[in-house]
C-alpha cells in the first residue's frame, strides 16, 4: 500500500531534491505544493484527499510553515501526520516554536538527506503501527 508525502516548498530545487530524496523510501509517492496555502487547497476535506506526512518549509508566501503546521494541528483528519519542517530561517528560535505547534522534526537547511529520510520512514512506520 502506497503512502503519500505531501512537499510544501515555494523554492522549486528544493522541492525537486525532497522529491528525490523521498521517493526513495519504500511505497512511497510525492505530492507537492508551493506554500501553505495550497497545502489547505489540496488537503480540503471536499478534496478526499489523504496524506501520510508532511514535508514544509516555514517561510513561504500566503500561508507559512508555522500556519500550516498550526492548522493540520488543529485539524482531526491531520492531528496524528507526521509533520517533519525543512528550513532555512535564521531566527533561533524557529525550532522551538515549530516543535511547540506541534512538528514532530526539524531539520536546519541545509540538512542531511540521509537523516532526513530516516526521520520521515522512521514517522511513517510509527504511524502504521499505532
Amino acid at each position: 500500500m502506497s503512502r503519500r508525502i505531501l512537499i510544501v516548498e515555494d523554492a522549486e530545487t528544493a522541492a525537486a531534491t525532497l522529491e528525490i530524496v523521498l521517493t526513495n523510501i519504500p511505497d512511497v509517492e510525492v505530492a507537492r505544493v508551493r506554500d501553505g496555502q495550497g497545502a489547505l487547497e489540496y488537503l480540503a476535506p471536499e478534496s478526499g484527499r489523504a496524506i501520510d506526512a508532511v514535508v514544509t518549509d516555514l517561510e513561504m508566501p500566503f500561508v507559512d510553515g508555522f500556519e500550516l503546521v498550526r492548522r493540520l494541528r488543529g485539524d482531526r483528519r491531520f492531528g496524528r501526520v507526521p509533520i517533519v519542517v525543512v528550513s532555512g530561517s535564521q531566527d533561533p528560535r524557529a525550532p522551538e516554536r515549530v516543535l511547540g505547534l506541534g512538528a514532530d522534526a526539524y531539520f536546519a537547511k541545509p540538512w542531511s538527506a540521509l537523516a532526513l529520510r530516516r526521520k520521515v520512514e522512521e514517522l511513517l512506520n510509527q504511524t502504521r503501527t499505532s
